[in-house]
């Protein structure tokens, strides 16, 4: 059987993955008894929560295509490098980072500091495209550390398509300050995109096996 040198590196992201979605729910309260007194207070409660639920979500969502699309780039190398482990280790310290931004984003989003939470968020992410630019660019260099010609390809590509996202998630930023709402429906849209991105990255990656 084939030794996989970055098996073990996978399987401590796949743990910080693990950790950091909980975390996600572990911010979202259940009411106290002690203030509810009847069915409605305790619908009233509940729908009031819609602010947490809805950044719990967001972040999920973020998390999830974060996941699988880290598990294509990782089949894209078969070997690893101290840098690339040290951007792969930069790129889990956004995932870890996102429950709290996502826990300032639910206390504030429907308040008069919902731009202040919504940018905060926003550049969160803008942090993790960093990483994501990082992590490919380090596949490539000082070490070249893709399987074949075809894989090298499709890093390339990725890159490219990272530095193009950090210019879209900057502009969606700046948008947060006006419309935070808008911002983060558009931030939402480009999980289509990273999902296509990913998908054609396994797609192409399995043809190849």
């Amino acid at each position: 059987m084939m030794h996989n040198p970055t098996a073990r590196l996978e399987t401590f992201c796949d743990g910080v993955f693990a950790i950091a979605i909980t975390l996600l729910i572990l911010e979202i309260k259940v009411p106290t008894p002690d203030t509810i007194n009847s069915v409605n207070t305790l619908f009233e409660a509940l729908k009031a929560q819609w602010p947490s639920w809805f950044a719990f979500l967001l972040s999920f969502g973020t998390i999830l295509i974060a996941w699988s699309n880290h598990h294509g780039a990782f089949r894209l190398v078969d070997k690893s490098s101290p840098p690339f482990n040290f951007t792969n280790g930069f790129f889990l310290l956004t995932i870890v980072i996102l429950p709290y931004p996502t826990s300032i984003l639910a206390e504030y989003i429907d308040t008069d500091s919902a731009k202040t939470a919504v940018m905060l968020y926003c550049s969160t992410i803008v942090l993790q495209n960093i990483a994501w630019t990082l992590l490919f660019q380090s596949m490539l260099k000082p070490k070249d550390l893709s399987t074949n010609l075809l894989t090298r390809k499709i890093i390339l590509e990725t890159r490219v398509r990272c530095i193009y996202g950090f210019i879209v998630y900057l502009i969606i930023n700046t948008i947060a300050y006006w419309f935070p709402m808008i911002a983060l429906g558009l931030m939402g849209v480009l999980w289509c995109v990273w999902i296509y991105v990913g998908a054609t990255i396994n797609e192409i990656d399995t043809e190849s096996d």
